[in-house]
């Protein structure tokens, strides 16, 4: 009966759970954080200006410092535009050279109506060279192109005109002094060499973009100025043709002072 007394335990039954609709509190709180950090860098990379070569660089800077070795990042360059030379309708060949300019000038010079006195010279640097005595152009002393030389200006214009080259027209006088005082050789000279310039442009024969004009007075001789005889050869208009590849200052066969063509 002993076991009779002893009570047996009663089951104790757990209280039911209930749960609540939906997604817990903390999750809620996590989502709206979440979306809130999203939306912020977001805006911070819609406000970022992202360039490739600045990325490139710090994407190399950090392999680089991770011991990756790779390329170096590219840097930003830019292809120097030349500008073309001015076209015209005087535009030269190109695909003649100095020595068949020069026998072609020679043929034109027998078969044209233009003096004897015309000189054809040839230097060795690819320069070619028309001399004409002053008288042939001009009155003594007088920078104004005389009417007797338009035609023989005509002609060597026609022969210039198409050749691949470009004309320096240099102005040189002898070593005698002028009379007028405040005119003086190198005055002459210059204004001589802008007349035949002048004439060429206003008669459209060459146009300004091919052409120079410079005066030398007598400080660039071709026979000392000891007679008569030598001082009318110094007294000389050069119409200086060179080919257009003319190679800048200090270039072979420019002479110490001299500007290139």
């Amino acid at each position: 009966m002993a076991d009779d007394d002893k009570k047996i335990p009663q089951e104790v039954k757990c209280p039911k759970c209930v749960c609540v609709k939906g997604a817990p509190a903390w999750m809620t709180t996590f989502a709206d954080l979440v979306t809130l950090l999203l939306t912020f860098f977001v805006l911070l990379l819609s406000m970022a200006n992202m360039e490739e070569i600045k990325f490139a660089e710090a994407s190399a800077s950090i392999r680089s410092a991770f011991g990756a070795h790779s390329l170096p990042a590219p840097s930003e360059f830019s292809i120097p535009i030349i500008p073309s030379p001015p076209i015209s309708k005087f535009s030269p060949i190109q695909n003649e050279t100095a020595s068949k300019v020069y026998k072609r000038i020679q043929s034109q010079l027998k078969s044209d109506n233009i003096p004897e006195d015309v000189e054809l010279i040839k230097k060795e640097d690819d320069t070619i060279i028309l001399r004409i005595n002053d008288a042939i152009l001009f009155k003594k002393g007088s920078s104004v192109v005389s009417p007797t030389a338009y035609s023989t200006l005509r002609n060597l214009a026609d022969i210039i005109r198409p050749l691949p080259m470009r004309l320096r027209i240099e102005g040189h006088t002898d070593s005698t002094p002028f009379s007028k005082r405040k005119i003086s050789n190198w005055n002459l000279s210059t204004d001589r060499a802008v007349s035949i310039m002048r004439f060429f442009k206003k008669s459209n024969l060459l146009p300004l973009d091919r052409m120079s004009a410079v005066g030398y007075g007598a400080d660039r001789p071709v026979v000392p100025n000891t007679n008569e005889t030598n001082m009318a050869k110094n007294r000389r208009v050069d119409f200086v043709l060179r080919t257009n590849n003319t190679k800048g200052i200090g270039a072979k066969g420019t002479k110490a002072g001299e500007l290139p063509l």
